[in-house]
């Protein structure tokens, strides 16, 4: 007889307090959560629950990558520009939330082996697109077995 595999599905959420513009890793929480899961193959899909903040897998050895992905976009999305329509809250706003539709609010990353597979030189971080501290809600969401 063929042993039945049972599918798990696992869901957490945990907040970033960030420092204002710029990037937070989250791959030790996000890879805590995996591992209490116990799934062992499968796949994590975070979420951010917010409209100015996006999330980021890139470089995590050395942070000029992260300060030059935040030059460029400046230059995608410069905060006050005059044909915005949108400045309910100040100058960075409609910015931001540009910066997080061009970036993205999900990532979807493979587990193997009980925890995170990712690449030698990748990390996760939480990018936050204005320029004042804020409390940040992400929901981590682990599928597998």
């Amino acid at each position: 007889a063929r042993a039945e595999r049972r599918s798990m599905a696992h869901q957490d959420e945990f907040v970033v307090e960030t420092r204002g513009r710029g990037t937070q890793d989250i791959t030790p929480e996000v890879a805590r959560i995996v591992r209490a899961t116990g799934v062992r193959c499968g796949l994590a899909h975070v979420f951010v629950l917010h409209t100015s903040a996006s999330l980021l897998l890139t470089e995590n050895a050395d942070p000029d990558v992260r300060r030059d992905l935040e030059t460029l976009a400046r230059r995608w999305a410069p905060d006050g520009d005059p044909d915005y329509r949108h400045r309910d809250e100040g100058a960075d706003d409609m910015a931001a939330h540009a910066r997080s539709a061009l970036t993205g609010s999900a990532l979807s990353l493979p587990i193997r082996d009980g925890a995170l597979r990712l690449g030698t030189w990748q990390g996760l971080y939480l990018w936050e697109h204005r320029g004042t501290p804020h409390r940040r809600r992400l929901v981590v969401t682990v599928l597998g077995d």
